[in-house]
């Protein structure tokens, strides 16, 4: 059997909704490989389950924002939010080899046809791999910030302020745009981008980059891309996990 390559949406600690989905693609240990766009964890039911799950079928995701929260929260250099669903994580009698399992994940993975990155890639980056590389994810960077919270910016990378974050992409503030509208494929080897993170967008398919937040913790659905058929796989949230929020 083609190994294939297995493409998921944030995941944010919907574990039913994650088997489910697995079986929908009629996944495959022995061939296939899973690759999380990131956010594995946080506001969802079982964010203890999702890992120890990903960890045992060998998944290899990159880091999302949340994720960057759990293992930064773990070495106390941040704390627990409203909405946080990480208690049964850090207090798990396993929980040293899961926040090592995480924290060993890169911002960004590179194939010959795909990047794949949590939220998005700066329109200076003319080697994304570059930009990303060594960074401690216990420490903020400019470059991990970015790579996994940007939704809208400008040509030169900058943000939009802080009140128009959650702008929709079809009325973003003037002077920005989704990040993706500054990418183009033929500067980067002819690779396209899947990432997540932006749940208000959804379903993002375009010849240059695949969106794959369709906010199952808010209650939407999750999304997978089977690459090599070229098929996008999706099951419902079994419930309304979190109010939707900018985060």
């Amino acid at each position: 059997m083609t190994a294939r390559r297995i493409f998921i949406g944030d995941i944010q600690g919907c574990r039913e909704e994650l088997e489910t989905l697995l079986e929908r693609c009629r996944f495959d240990p022995a061939t296939d490989v899973l690759h999380p766009v990131g956010d594995l964890v946080n506001r969802g039911p079982d964010s203890l389950g999702a890992l120890r799950l990903l960890r045992e079928l060998d998944a290899r995701p990159v880091l999302g924002n949340h994720d960057l929260h759990l293992l930064r929260t773990a070495a106390g250099r941040r704390s627990l939010a409203a909405g946080d669903t990480l208690d049964e994580v850090l207090g798990a009698d396993d929980r040293d080899e899961l926040l090592d399992w995480v924290a060993a994940q890169p911002f960004l993975r590179v194939f010959d046809d795909l990047y794949l990155v949590h939220a998005g890639l700066h329109p200076r980056w003319s080697d994304p791999a570059a930009a990303l590389a060594g960074l401690d994810p216990l420490e903020r960077h400019p470059a991990s910030d970015f790579a996994t919270r940007v939704r809208l910016c400008d040509a030169d990378g900058a943000f939009p302020p802080p009140a128009a974050v959650g702008s929709s992409p079809a009325e973003p503030p003037a002077g920005f745009a989704p990040w993706d509208a500054y990418f183009r494929p033929a500067d980067h080897g002819e690779r396209r981008v899947v990432f997540g993170h932006w749940a208000a967008r959804g379903l993002v398919r375009t010849e240059a980059v695949i969106g794959l937040d369709t906010g199952c913790v808010w209650g939407g659905s999750l999304t997978a891309w089977i690459a090599e058929e070229r098929r996008i796989v999706s099951v419902p949230a079994r419930r309304q996990w979190q109010q939707p929020d900018r985060d």
